[in-house]
């Protein structure tokens, strides 16, 4: 049976070219500052971030949790989009062990305007946290993949430098940000302050994130990393795919983004309720009335995976593997359990 795998981008396989660099890789002891492959990496990420310094870290979930703590002091406010992966998808992580709060606000399609934000900045007042941090997410993944433009960037800019605020951007995606703009990634990265972002997903790495900023904020952010138990030794390994990912993977995620788009229209034109502007990037999420569990099982049974992403909603994800003739076999079956 064909297996069609659109849970999500984490599901890629590394590329065999990442497979030889792992086996060929030069490594030391990261903790110690010694391994020269890390070492590279963490150059290329900032490099390509336009940021003075960047960090390795297992995971984007660490990667966001060293930053909250290296940005934040314990009782402290940051303000995030009410659906976003920091405050939704994180174990809440940033009261457990960096003991700061959150204020929620709803974006527009998970996107904060200047003036969302400029309205969630506390007054200076005994009673209330100190605002100390913007966390935005691009792209945002429960939102379906949308992205800030720049415009949206640097209002939001000014309006942390307005108020001595940092801005941190949970990049997981942010090459598909990039890629679906046509913009350097950099461009990006140059309207915050920091900026953690994937080499798994859309890019392809077995697992691995870079934490990038300047060089005071990672110094401050390998300590916390550390603390969370998050120093490793040989890293070289894992961190050779890593660039591999980041020097072979970014051109190609035009693909995912058509491939999505395929479907999404697919979707739409089948009777299934879609909002086909909030598909910008590799993310797809339609509405099905009736029994979601049953229609995923229904898909299965046709070697289509997909997730159920709340009580009538269903999210695809393209990616490195899913081939053009995947998506024309999946719109074909959705097709047929449209009608049922």
């Amino acid at each position: 049976m064909r297996n069609v795998d659109l849970r999500s981008d984490t599901v890629t396989l590394p590329t065999p070219a990442m497979r030889q660099a792992m086996y060929q890789a030069e490594v030391g002891d990261d903790v110690y500052g010694e391994d020269p492959t890390v070492q590279k990496l963490e150059n290329l990420g900032a490099q390509l971030m336009g940021k003075e310094a960047g960090l390795l870290v297992v995971s984007g979930t660490m990667g966001n949790q060293v930053s909250i703590l290296a940005h934040t002091d314990r009782g402290d406010e940051l303000i995030c989009e009410a659906e976003s992966h920091i405050f939704y998808y994180e174990v809440a992580g940033m009261a457990v062990i960096a003991g700061v709060q959150a204020r929620q606000v709803t974006g527009r399609r998970g996107i904060l305007s200047a003036e969302m934000i400029q309205q969630a900045i506390r007054p200076q007042d005994i009673h209330q946290p100190s605002s100390r941090l913007i966390c935005l997410e691009n792209s945002h993944n429960r939102a379906g993949g949308t992205c800030y433009t720049q415009s949206q960037l640097r209002d939001i800019q000014m309006v942390a430098a307005q108020n001595g605020i940092r801005v941190h951007m949970d990049g997981a995606r942010i090459f598909n940000a990039a890629a679906a703009q046509k913009i350097p990634v950099g461009e990006i990265a140059r309207c915050v302050d920091t900026v953690q972002f994937c080499l798994s997903k859309g890019l392809g790495a077995p697992m691995g994130s870079l934490v990038v900023g300047s060089r005071e904020f990672i110094d401050k952010a390998r300590r916390y990393r550390k603390m969370l138990g998050g120093g490793m030794r040989q890293a070289g390994i894992i961190a050779a795919a890593g660039i591999v990912a980041l020097t072979t993977m970014a051109d190609r995620l035009t693909e995912d983004h058509g491939h999505a788009r395929i479907l999404a229209e697919a979707l739409a034109n089948q009777g299934y309720s879609i909002d086909l502007a909030a598909v910008e990037t590799n993310i797809v999420i339609f509405e099905r009335q009736g029994d979601v569990p049953a229609f995923i099982a229904q898909l299965r049974q046709h070697g289509i995976q997909a997730n159920q992403f709340g009580e009538h909603r269903v999210r695809m994800v393209t990616h490195y593997g899913i081939a053009r003739e995947d998506i024309d076999y999946t719109v074909s079956i959705l097709a047929k359990l449209a009608k049922r």
